[in-house]
């Protein structure tokens, strides 16, 4: 099973996309990025759904991302799909605002491993005929090698993942140009 959820890659951080570890304490961080998106809110917000299309696979368990899928209904599923039945459960949805937000809460990758919970919020804002979107990841409880480790892995993984995003919406190829 490929387990590299968090490696920093760094070669893949996009210019276009805000990122920044905003807190860290002994018992958690918080790490945020947003990113213009050349796309209304509505085409933004439906390409969130679309995660299998532009999660970078080299950060799932299967290593394909057409594995994952998100289910926005109430207590809904990121979840992946492995080899032999197996599957993960990345994160429970238990918030969308159709147009404008999605809440997931769970622990990503590794940290699953950890005594941890965290809060992944993708916001969108319209911006004219464009739209803003801003995705706000904290995490919190017990992290055996301390917070201050993984909030700039974690700040890394979810700047490429929503650089990704952005190349998604705006033209169909996840791999930013």
């Amino acid at each position: 099973m490929k387990l590299c959820l968090f490696a920093l890659p760094l070669l893949l951080l996009s210019p276009t996309v805000s990122a920044e570890v905003r807190q860290v304490t002994p018992q958690g961080f918080e790490v945020a990025q947003s990113v213009d998106i050349a796309a209304s809110a509505a085409r933004a917000f439906a390409g969130l759904s679309r995660i299998g299309r532009w999660w970078n696979p080299e950060h799932t368990y299967s290593g394909d991302g057409k594995n994952l899928r998100l289910d926005l209904t109430p207590g809904g599923c990121f979840c992946e799909t492995l080899p032999e039945g197996g599957w993960v459960r990345h994160m429970d949805v238990v918030a969308v605002w159709p147009g404008k937000m999605i809440r997931l809460r769970g622990a990503l990758g590794p940290l699953q491993g950890e005594g941890v919970e965290g809060s992944l919020t993708w916001t969108i804002k319209p911006a004219g005929e464009n739209a803003t979107v801003t995705q706000n990841y904290v995490v919190g409880g017990f992290i055996r090698d301390g917070a201050g480790k993984w909030a700039p892995l974690v700040d890394g993984v979810l700047n490429d993942q929503l650089a990704r995003f952005k190349s998604f919406v705006e033209t169909g190829s996840p791999v930013p140009r």
